[in-house]
């Protein structure tokens, strides 16, 4: 008994150090609920970068509107092993419409690459454009323009994207149209098909169904280009040129982040990892099936990306006169 029992002992021992060896699991932060195409693309960079990473844990942390996701890793350790899907309501949007925000979105973090984008997309009640006879940018601000505070769009409240996307379209086009918030972008949704608000600034890939369906008109994408998803609807940018809205950009786009001060190697390292997982055709087409695109970027591309989002949103957050305190 006792040569087993010393056996066993140095057989433990020799296996120690192969059990310190292994590396820590990486804490991937999702600062919304599971289910959201935030945590369906995480699981799946999750899944592609183990080969390189190690393991990767998805951590879903909702609350505040992201807030207190993006603020756990923004009191991280500087390691490696904690980082944050954040997204444009997180570093760009919340800065401007929170009166108290946990963290600074540059100043808190390093931006590691920007994973996708998702456009939005302009859409109808399909009757109601029909009976107006509203079948595009053009003709949209031409009756609202003549017609003023007679169109009304619906959104998931003050201060979400589909608000914003709204009043910056109001501003540059000179028309006004009111605003009547919901609970959320599904409450939204179906006060649209109901034919309780005359059109929204909605996720592309929320809205497909119904726009294929019929019940719903397409009139552009909110980004400055068309999206590979619908290549035959316009930009807003495009056919709105000549209108004051040839430079109109709005789109939800999430990225990943550690906290700040992330060692020159270990970002270097994470980057190349999700980038090459985000090129890999597997991805690709899980992402294609969210109707997002894939939009891998460098650290200082995403860097200079987010500034110039967070410079954008202040503008129009003001303008819009959304507070949350």
């Amino acid at each position: 008994m006792k040569r087993r029992g010393f056996i066993g002992a140095v057989a433990l021992a020799a296996a120690a150090p192969a059990f310190a060896q292994q590396p820590r699991p990486i804490r991937l932060v999702v600062p919304y609920p599971p289910g959201g195409p935030l945590d369906i693309v995480a699981r799946a960079l999750a899944e592609k970068v183990k080969g390189t990473l190690g393991t990767v844990v998805v951590e879903n942390r909702p609350g505040a509107g992201g807030n207190l996701g993006a603020d756990a890793i923004a009191k991280a350790a500087p390691d490696g092993h904690a980082i944050v899907m954040g997204a444009v309501a997180t570093h760009a949007i919340n800065p401007w419409l929170y009166a108290k925000l946990p963290y600074d979105p540059i100043r808190d973090f390093t931006p590691i690459t920007l994973v996708a984008q998702v456009p939005n997309v302009l859409v109808m009640n399909a009757e109601t454009a029909q009976r107006l006879g509203i079948a595009s940018v053009a003709d949209l601000v031409a009756y609202a323009k003549k017609n003023p505070a007679k169109l009304n769009y619906g959104s998931g409240g003050n201060g979400s994207a589909g608000h914003l996307a709204g009043e910056m379209f109001k501003a540059q086009a000179g028309v006004f149209m009111v605003h009547i918030p919901y609970a959320g972008a599904n409450p939204a949704q179906l006060a649209l098909l109901g034919g309780q608000v005359d059109l929204n600034f909605d996720n592309l890939a929320a809205a497909s169904a119904n726009i294929k369906a019929g019940k719903l008109r397409a009139i552009a994408v909110t980004t400055l280009r068309r999206s590979s998803a619908m290549p035959e609807l316009p930009a807003i940018a495009e056919s709105g040129r000549t209108l004051g809205l040839g430079s109109f950009d709005v789109n939800t786009w999430f990225g990943l982040f550690g906290p700040a001060g992330l060692p020159a190697a270990t970002l270097q390292r994470l980057n190349r990892a999700f980038v090459d997982a985000l090129n890999a055709p597997d991805v690709k087409a899980r992402l294609g099936g969210l109707l997002a695109e894939p939009s891998p970027t460098t650290p200082e591309q995403f860097a200079a990306f987010v500034k110039a989002e967070l410079a954008k949103y202040e503008r129009v957050v003001k303008a819009s006169g959304a507070k949350i305190e």
